[in-house]
C-alpha cells in the first residue's frame, strides 16, 4: 500500500510491446533515439500515472460536520422496499445520527447513533431499542464496514481502496485506475478534467466468494471547491442483491449541530 510506481512494469511491457509491431517506424530511426523515445513515453506515462492519483485524492472530502436530507429508495430479492427520508448528521470521526421516516405515512420508523465502538437502535414502531457492537454492520450487510468507512461511504469518498494501483488507462472520455486493497479490488472510473468519481467497482478478493459491489456517482455540485455527488447507487450483490438509491435533497458542510439522542424510558432493552 505504500507505493503507487507498481505501475512501471505494467507500463514498460506495453510499451515494448507497442514498439514490436511499428517494424517501418524502428527502421526510420536509430537504437539511440528509439531508446530515447521509450524512456520518455514511459516518463510521460508514470508521470500522468502520479498525477491522477494524486488529484483522485485530493478530492477526499475533508470536514468537521456534515447534516443532510436524503430520499432514499432500496429493493432486494422480494421486490422494491417502501420509500425512506433519511436525515443524517456527522461529527467526523465521532458520531453519525439517523433518522428515518417512511415517506409515504410520514411516519419516523428508525433512530440510530454510530460511535467508532457501539449502535443504539430505536424501532420506533415497536417501542425497542437494540444496543449492538460496530460487528452488527457486518451481520446485516454482509460487507466489512467499520466507521470510518461508514463516513466516507454516506460523504461520497472513495471506499475500500489503496495506494497500490494495479492498472491505470486514460481514454477520451474518462479514466480507469485500479487499486488493490485487503478486501477487495477497486476499479474507479474518474472524470477526465477533475478527477472525481463517477463509478466504483468493487469484487472481492478473496476468490472463494461472489461477493461485488458498485457504486455509482451522478449529479456532481461544487461548493466552496468540495465536489459533492447529489445522487448516487450503491449495487451490492452475493448471495442476495441490495440495490439502493439515494438522492440529497440538502447538505451542509461544517454547521454546529447535536447528535444527542433520548431514549423513552417505556422502550424495551434488547
Amino acid at each position: 500500500m505504500k507505493n503507487i510506481f507498481i505501475a512501471i512494469s505494467i507500463i514498460t511491457a506495453l510499451t515494448l510491446l507497442s514498439c514490436r509491431t511499428t517494424k517501418h517506424f524502428n527502421k526510420a530511426i536509430s537504437r539511440k533515439d528509439k531508446s530515447s523515445l521509450e524512456k520518455q513515453s514511459i516518463e510521460d506515462s508514470i508521470k500522468s500515472l502520479t498525477e491522477t492519483f494524486a488529484q483522485f485524492k485530493s478530492n477526499h472530502i475533508d470536514f468537521k460536520t456534515f447534516s443532510a436530507k436524503i430520499k432514499i429508495e432500496s429493493s432486494d430479492n422480494k421486490g422494491k422496499n417502501p420509500d425512506l427520508t433519511g436525515v443524517v448528521r456527522i461529527i467526523k470521526d465521532s458520531a453519525i445520527w439517523m433518522s428515518l421516516t417512511a415517506t409515504f405515512l410520514n411516519i419516523e420508523v428508525y433512530r440510530v447513533l454510530i460511535t467508532k465502538n457501539n449502535i443504539i437502535l430505536i424501532n420506533k414502531q415497536d417501542k425497542e431499542v437494540k444496543y449492538r457492537s460496530l460487528d452488527y454492520l457486518q451481520e446485516v450487510t454482509q460487507i466489512p464496514f467499520d466507521y470510518n468507512t461508514l463516513q466516507d461511504l454516506i460523504i461520497g469518498n472513495p471506499i475500500f481502496y489503496s495506494d497500490s494501483i494495479n492498472s491505470y488507462r486514460k481514454k477520451e472520455e474518462y479514466i480507469l485506475l485500479s487499486t488493490v486493497g485487503y478486501y477487495f479490488k477497486n476499479l474507479f472510473t474518474l472524470s477526465n478534467d477533475n478527477k472525481i468519481m463517477l463509478h466504483s467497482k468493487m469484487d472481492d478478493v478473496d476468490l472463494t466468494r461472489s461477493r461485488t459491489a458498485d457504486i455509482t456517482y451522478e449529479d456532481y455540485e461544487n461548493k466552496n471547491g468540495i465536489f459533492f455527488s447529489t445522487s448516487r447507487q450503491i449495487l451490492v450483490s452475493e448471495k442476495n442483491i441490495l440495490d439502493i438509491r439515494l438522492n440529497y435533497k440538502q447538505y451542509e458542510f461544517n454547521k454546529e449541530l447535536s447528535v444527542a439522542l433520548s431514549i423513552p424510558k417505556n422502550y424495551k432493552r434488547k
